[in-house]
């Protein structure tokens, strides 16, 4: 029976979807729940499962195309799977009767094969199932040429990450120094380009980077924030932190509990506009920037106020090892009041970050760096951190914006502050 393999339902935020690669050809078996296709939206990229096992029977759509909910994508016979194998026997005994030369070549033919199926089988990764990639993954092994078979799985249900990829390729020998100079595409005096479309993500990101500059009267303001107290007492209670509660205590949860509290002082940061209104946002669901090879993502804090550190902690882990899997979903990514992005991580030491509209403040991350400050009359070295809040003039006054500042930076260098709510 022929079944029809349709793109799933896009959420009401998404008017479509481009097909990025079929993983996938017509004749080729497929288990049920097994990818057949690779879609990308504005902001993730969605697997089509095969819903049935059988044999796909045809391809209705090509890569780079735009589709909408419900498109049908490819037909699928179900069942069909099983059919080659009936009839590849009759073949063979057919071979007898050919002329010499062709019963030859179907013998060296069937030899191949025995030869090629004898390697699967004797090989470290041999397996009757593929092994599921993450996109991220599965793009790079194709453009590096690599047996997905052949690489080590950390991911959660052996799923083959990005990561896996990319250590595989650092303990694999370079095979480009035994070429001889002058040979292949790097050649000493080559000048080659290389153009490729944009992915929907990158696209829809610059489309929201310059929105932000040109709807938005933007402007940036920076402060420092001397780290000792919590260095101190992240050293004093990390290995408990992480023993009670699983996950290693960073500084994201302090951040976002210091906004948070920052935001209750000002309501306007954590306001939008729309229209002639002004929105004041009695939630505080804060977005934390991730970086993906894809590009940058936001995944929401919801109800940040009600979270513990752990709480918070936990959730970043999560939503960035989906991220960079290429599992994270639209839900993850809707909303937000405010958003901190963390640059230091990078080694930035000071940037303006760009807000994330119809966002009207973030608050930017960066480099903790010793540094000589006069305290009290006496130079001392410090661990310091720039930090810098960006926001949209229209809505926030200068006065707010650096109060807020100002109010983070305290609670950070009183963290005893965060728990006492004071």
């Amino acid at each position: 029976m022929s079944i029809e393999v349709r793109v799933p339902q896009l959420p009401e935020s998404v008017a479509d979807a481009t097909l990025v690669s079929w993983r996938k050809q017509p004749g080729d078996s497929v288990q049920r729940d097994e990818n057949l296709v690779d879609l990308e939206t504005d902001k993730v990229v969605l697997e089509v499962p095969a819903p049935v096992a059988g044999t796909i029977k045809e391809i209705k759509i090509k890569n780079g195309t735009t589709v909408t909910s419900g498109q049908v994508l490819a037909v699928l016979e179900e069942g069909a799977g099983s059919g080659s194998a009936d009839k590849a026997a009759p073949a063979a005994a057919a071979g007898a009767s050919k002329k010499p030369d062709e019963g030859a070549a179907t013998k060296r033919a069937a030899g191949d094969k025995s030869q090629h199926a004898t390697a699967t089988a004797s090989g470290p990764a041999s397996t009757t199932a593929p092994k599921k990639l993450s996109p991220s993954a599965r793009r790079m092994v194709e453009e590096k040429h690599l047996d997905p078979a052949q690489i080590e799985a950390s991911g959660r249900d052996g799923r083959l990450t990005k990561s896996d990829v990319i250590s595989h390729m650092d303990r694999k020998p370079a095979s480009s120094a035994a070429q001889p100079a002058g040979a292949g595409e790097g050649a000493s005096g080559a000048r080659g380009e290389r153009r490729v479309p944009m992915t929907r993500l990158r696209a829809r990101i610059a489309e929201r980077m310059v929105q932000a500059q040109s709807t938005q009267a933007l402007l940036t303001s920076f402060n420092e924030i001397d780290f000792s107290a919590v260095l101190e007492l992240r050293a004093r209670y990390k290995a408990s932190f992480e023993k009670v509660h699983g996950v290693k205590l960073g500084f994201t949860s302090f951040f976002a509990k210091a906004c948070v509290e920052a935001l209750k002082k000002f309501p306007v940061v954590n306001a939008s506009m729309d229209g002639g209104d002004i929105v004041y946002h009695e939630y505080y669901d804060i977005g934390v920037a991730v970086s993906t090879e894809r590009g940058l993502m936001v995944p929401i804090l919801r109800d940040t106020d009600q979270m513990s550190f752990a709480d918070i902690e936990k959730a970043v882990g999560q939503f960035a090892s989906k991220a960079r899997e290429g599992t994270i979903g639209l839900e993850d990514l809707t909303g937000g009041t405010f958003t901190i992005t963390n640059g230091g991580v990078f080694g930035s030491l000071m940037s303006t970050p760009i807000v994330n509209a119809p966002q009207s403040a973030i608050l930017g991350m960066h480099k903790i760096q010793e540094r000589a400050m006069v305290v009290d009359g006496q130079v001392v070295v410090r661990p310091m951190m720039y930090v810098a809040i960006t926001y949209d003039h229209r809505l926030i006054d200068g006065r707010e914006a650096v109060q807020f500042l100002v109010t983070v930076k305290e609670f950070l260098e009183d963290p005893a502050r965060l728990m006492l709510q004071v």
